[in-house]
């Protein structure tokens, strides 16, 4: 049932995404805005709404007090292609911090072109972070907060982390709250896997770091805050449900 259920869902779920990504290269020539909504009220919802009555794949939000806060970037642990489906139909108009080849991909690239995201060039060295703080500045200024992944790829639940200095640097220029957010996702929706586990996703929304921390005392605080949430998810994940415990990250002997 899991190899069926999977099957129907990704057929249906990129036909969704490629048909968004078709119709917002085609308005976003005219009407940028309209993208925004158009993903985030429309495509992506579509997508949530497949996930619960397909892959049966439900997802829980705690510290939703801590959402849609305009001035903030959003750092997230990145385990799954899903936090990218997902994350902006629960962060009003948020936008993301995204590979630049990304957005070369013809129709795909186009549309997150259109949507507005945050391109970084990691063949370009530091040029690419003034790039990217430019970029960020700009969708602050447009009270549109920013999600990035601190890792910058995605890795195994319990696989050991490595967070990259693109985040503090966010945090020492824009001068606005980092707020954590831990997941399980990688449980249920596997890095490279064609398979859907049924099951609960969890964000943890966490209190923001507030500005006023140098890089390396915010770069502790961030990794550990985030880090120490998701082994907790981890633990509840693989008592609830145990059939997934073989994604967890296992070093090899």
């Amino acid at each position: 049932m899991i190899y069926i259920r999977s099957l129907i869902f990704n057929i249906l779920a990129y036909g969704v995404i490629g048909l968004g990504c078709i119709a917002n290269s085609i308005m976003g020539v005219f009407n940028r805005d309209i993208t925004i909504k158009s993903w985030n009220y429309v495509v992506l919802p579509t997508v949530v709404f497949l996930l619960k009555h397909v892959a049966k794949i439900t997802i829980e939000i705690r510290g939703k007090e801590y959402l849609n806060q305009d001035y903030a970037v959003y750092a997230g642990k990145h385990q799954s292609a899903v936090e990218t489906y997902t994350l902006t139909t629960l962060i009003n108009k948020a936008t993301f911090v995204m590979k630049k080849e990304l957005t070369k991909i013809p129709v795909f690239g186009w549309a997150q072109a259109f949507y507005g995201i945050i391109p970084v060039d990691r063949s370009a060295g530091s040029a690419a972070m003034k790039t990217m703080l430019r970029c960020a500045k700009e969708m602050i200024e447009k009270k549109r907060p920013i999600i990035i992944f601190p890792e910058g790829t995605r890795r195994k639940p319990g696989q050991e982390p490595v967070y990259k200095p693109g985040v503090a640097l966010l945090y020492q220029h824009l001068n606005i709250p980092v707020i954590p957010i831990a997941s399980n996702t990688g449980f249920f929706w596997a890095k490279n896997s064609f398979l859907r586990y049924p099951g609960k996703i969890i964000y943890e929304i966490m209190p923001p770091i507030q500005p006023g921390l140098n890089k390396q005392e915010f770069m502790e605080k961030l990794q550990n805050t985030i880090e120490e949430k998701c082994n907790e998810l981890n633990i509840e994940t693989v008592n609830a449900y145990p059939y997934v415990s073989k994604m967890l990250y296992k070093k090899e002997q």
